[in-house]
Formats: C-alpha cells, structure tokens, sequence
C-alpha cells in the first residue's frame, strides 16, 4: 500500500531535480465562474511534463547492479521521457516503446535523452503489450507509467506542492488516464486533506477508467484518436490504481475533443501557456460548465506541454474560426 510517508519520501528523493512548479490565479475565469480559480503550471517542469517526479522516484531507487540490462517503457512520450531522463542519471540504458503516431515533439525529446525508441503501430495499447512482452523476455526493469507504487508515490509529490501554494482548496481537477497521477495527488490530498474533493477529467475518445470507475467494463470501451494523446489507451485490468481511484476520486469528468481544444486555446490567449491535450483537460471541464464550482478555491493540474508546434496552431486557428 502506498501512503503519504512514500510521497513524502519521493519528494525529498527527487526534489534535487525537479522544477517546483508555479501556482498562479486566473481572476477573469474566477469573476465568471463565481469561483477562485488557480493553475499549477506542470507543463513547466523539466522535460515539459509531471511524468518526470514518478520516473525518477522509480529510477533513483535502481543501480546499474539492479537494472544490468536498463529499463523498459511504454509511452506516447512524456513517460519515456521522465523514464530517459532518469536513466541517463543513473547511467542505465532506456527502450521506449511508442505507438507510430505519437507526437514528434515528444519523439525528439526521447532521442535527444539518448533512448532507444521502438515504434509500434495500434495505438499506446500495442506498444504497451510488446514493451510487456521485451521486458519479461530479456528480464530487463519494467517501469510503468501508472501501474507501479514508487511512479505514483513519485507523481504524488506535486500535491504537496499545489497544499503549499494554494491550501484553502475545495476542489481539484486532475487529469486522469492510467491513474497514476490522480492516485498519487488523491492519496497525498485525502491524507493531510481528506475535504478537498478530487475530480478527475479524461477525453469521450479514451475512457478506460472512466468506464472502471462507474463499474463498466474497460474491454468494451473503444479508442478512438483524441488530442489528450498522453491518457489515451487501455488500462492494465489488475492496475493497483484502479481500486485506488475508486477509493480516493469523488467522480471522473469526460470532455470532448472540441472542449479540449478550447482549453488548450484558452491556456495560450490568457496566459500566454502552450499546454497539451492531457493537460488541458480539467481547464476543458470547467470551460465547458461541467463543473459545480461556485463559491469554490478551485485547483486545475495543467500536466503537460509537449504539443507540436505545428498541431498547436492548427487548433488555435480552428478554435478562432468557431469564435467568430
């Protein structure tokens, strides 16, 4: 079982390397909501994502005596980029296994960490099978980017951080796709909080743990593309975040692919950020009026901002057009 003496571990282990991510007030979008309304700006951190505080909790635990082989990862490319990260630091080799569509930006961002990426077709679920699949054959680490207790421990860590910046808050919305970060952010929130209501977001495109959560079945739930590219894909059936999620979420939010583009627009008109699809999920939640918040200290974890420049103008441009 993980608890808040691991998150608290994880942040003194990883805080070395790490960017203490900002907090900041968006008082427009509180005058109009009736709300106080407050960003945690992870796109910020080191790599362009929060994926990076659960790897690194995993991979400073490991030595090259632990790991001769290195590590094995799935990702549409914010873990493996957490995941390469670490790995160069602690001198072990990193494979990354990647769905064939995955974002340039991110793939870059692999290469230049010095991964070995294997692309796979089918989406992060193929690529997710056959990382599995390489890891158990060559014995080689295993490191997910949900289903693992020191990653979520790792990923808890920016919950800490957000009850420093902005400790009054009633409610706050997290990304949610394997469910490591809002496991990690519940379980921290809950321990030292347990009133703030914890809301997680994910895209109608890809809703695993949505359809977990309310009692579906996930081998039914059908994924399509979706611009939230980082919570997109199935769920490991036996993922140890599942019964956690149920335990600490109070609901999972869905939002539209036009949603998310309105946030993602949003982000970059008012705030100058340019922030990626998974992370502009709860922004799209509250945009879209999907959230009872009205007299509310309301938390939004932007979690990341690895977007193709070129994907990003495309949607700021369509997002105007509808604005006319």
């Amino acid at each position: 079982m993980i608890g808040l003496v691991d998150i608290q571990a994880a942040r003194e282990r990883i805080s070395p390397y790490i960017v203490r991510t900002p907090a900041t007030r968006d008082e427009n979008l509180g005058r109009r909501l009736g709300a106080d309304i407050w960003f945690k700006w992870e796109n910020r951190q080191t790599t362009g994502s929060f994926k990076l505080r659960g790897a690194l909790n995993k991979l400073l635990q490991l030595t090259p005596e632990h790991a001769p082989g290195g590590v094995v990862a799935a990702s549409t490319g914010n873990h493996g980029q957490g995941v390469a990260y670490a790995a160069r630091l602690r001198g072990l080799r990193a494979t990354i296994y990647v769905p064939d569509d995955a974002p340039r930006k991110k793939l870059r961002g692999l290469t230049q960490l010095g991964a070995q990426v294997v692309a796979k077709p089918g989406g992060y679920g193929a690529a997710e099978a056959a990382a599995l699949a390489a890891a158990a054959d060559a014995g080689v680490v295993w490191v997910s980017g949900y289903n693992d207790p020191q990653v979520i421990a790792g990923q808890g860590t920016q919950a800490l951080e957000w009850l420093e910046q902005v400790p009054a808050t009633n409610l706050l919305l997290v990304p949610a796709g394997g469910g490591g970060l809002i496991a990690g952010v519940g379980l921290a929130i809950k321990a030292l909080q347990p009133d703030v209501r914890i809301a997680g977001v994910q895209t109608k495109n890809s809703a695993a743990l949505h359809a977990a959560f309310y009692g579906g079945d996930m081998e039914n739930v059908v994924h399509l593309p979706t611009l939230a590219d980082g919570l997109a894909g199935p769920v490991e059936a036996d993922s140890l975040t599942i019964p956690l999620v149920k335990q600490i979420v109070d609901e999972i939010l869905l939002v539209s692919e036009a949603e998310v583009e309105q946030a993602m627009a949003y982000a970059y008109h008012a705030h100058g950020e340019v922030i990626e699809g998974a992370g502009a999920v709860g922004l799209a939640a509250l945009l879209a009026g999907k959230v009872d918040c009205a007299g509310q200290v309301v938390g939004l974890l932007i979690s990341g901002g690895n977007v193709d420049a070129e994907q990003h103008t495309e949607i700021l441009s369509r997002q105007a057009k509808r604005e006319e």
